[in-house]
Formats: structure tokens, C-alpha cells, sequence
């Protein structure tokens, strides 16, 4: 085994000194040193960490189910409720028929209907009263002695009526006769070939005859 060292023999080599072991202190430690270097006395270490425990959790408040009874009580609100209602409605309805009955008639006012222009009406056929062409208008097929005026009037028109008849009768010659001289003498008032007003006032004008009826 090997032999000790002689401890007054010096060891060869550097000196060693004694190392100092730095352990880490807790905060609380480091807490109470701060108050040792200040004066402040420590204090347990117990009460700190009691200081610092956290608080137990509040429990939640407990579920309460209704009970049958308290369902049934409800139901019975409900139902009261609901009747009340009915019968108030069943007392206000006959009070508004009555009053309903009793209130005076409103007074209908009714306006007239606006005033529509009357529906055209056809207009009757011609006649000798109503004749476009004016009143004593003569045409073919027509006969009297206010055709025979006519005739002898044409007659003093040169190249008119030339070698025309004076029986009376609104022929087919007598026509032709009207309807030249409306021609030559621009007469548009009267219809082709018709002895009306203007062809009778041209013709008067320009033979000077007068009535001869």
C-alpha cells in the first residue's frame, strides 16, 4: 500500500487554496438575506410559504332540478293567467256591440259619377231634309217639275245641254249634263252628275232665269 505523505514535507507543486462550494439559494433566502442586511429580523420559512399557498377553488353552486310541485304550481300560474285573460276579453267584446249598436249611422256620402260625352249615334241615311248636298237637291231617278226647271236652265248653257228633253225625268243625259257643267265651271260643293246648292246657285247666277217653279 502506498506510504502517506510526510506532512512536514513540503508537496511539490502549486499551493491549493480552499474552494468555497456556491450553492443557489432559494428566493426566499435571498429575500430573507435582504432583510438581514437591512436589520429586518427573518422570518420563518414556514410562514412565507404560507404566504404564497394558493386559495382553495370556490366550489360552483349546486344544480337545483324543479321539483313536481314546483312544475305543478307553474302550470296552475299558467292556466289562471290564461282564464283571467279569457274571461276580460268576454266581458270587454259585448261592451264594444253594444256601444257598436248605439253609435249613430255614418252617413255615406256618395259622389256622382263623372259626366261621360254620349256614345256616337249613326247617323240616319240621307234624306231629302238631310241631304249633304243641301235641301231640294236633285239626282238620277228623280222627276217633277223642278227637274224640268233644271233642264231648261241647262238648256241656255252653250254646249251644256245641247238638244237636251224637258220631260221631267232625271235620266241618265240630264246627269251627264250636271256633271259637265260642275266640271267647266269648278263647281266641287256637290256631288258628280248631282244637282245640289252650289251647282243650283252657279247655274242661277249665270242664266238669270229666277224660280221658274
Amino acid at each position: 500500500m502506498p506510504t502517506p505523505p510526510d506532512p512536514e514535507r513540503p508537496h511539490a507543486g502549486p499551493v491549493l487554496e480552499p474552494i468555497r462550494v456556491l450553492r443557489p439559494r432559494r428566493l426566499d433566502a435571498l429575500a430573507e438575506l435582504m432583510r438581514e442586511m437591512d436589520g429586518v429580523p427573518a422570518r420563518a420559512g414556514h410562514a412565507d410559504e404560507a404566504e404564497t399557498q394558493e386559495l382553495p377553488p370556490v366550489p360552483a353552486p349546486p344544480r337545483t332540478t324543479p321539483t313536481p310541485a314546483l312544475r305543478r304550481s307553474a302550470v296552475a300560474g299558467a292556466v289562471a293567467a290564461a282564464a283571467l285573460l279569457g274571461f276580460g276579453c268576454a266581458l270587454l267584446l259585448p261592451g264594444s256591440r253594444q256601444a257598436t249598436a248605439t253609435s249613430p249611422p255614418h252617413r255615406q256620402t256618395t259622389t256622382a259619377p263623372p259626366a261621360t260625352a254620349p256614345a256616337p249615334t249613326a247617323s240616319p241615311a240621307p234624306t231629302a231634309a238631310t241631304d249633304p248636298d243641301g235641301p231640294g237637291t236633285l239626282r238620277q231617278g228623280d222627276t217633277g217639275p223642278e227637274v224640268t226647271a233644271l233642264q231648261q236652265r241647262l238648256l241656255r248653257i252653250p254646249d251644256v245641254y245641247r238638244d237636251g228633253s224637258t220631260s221631267g225625268t232625271y235620266d241618265a243625259g240630264l246627269t251627264a249634263a250636271v256633271a259637265r257643267f260642275q266640271l267647266w265651271y269648278g263647281i266641287s260643293g256637290d256631288e258628280t252628275g248631282v244637282y245640289g246648292d252650289d251647282t243650283r246657285r252657279a247655274l242661277e247666277s249665270r242664266t238669270g232665269l229666277g224660280d221658274d217653279s
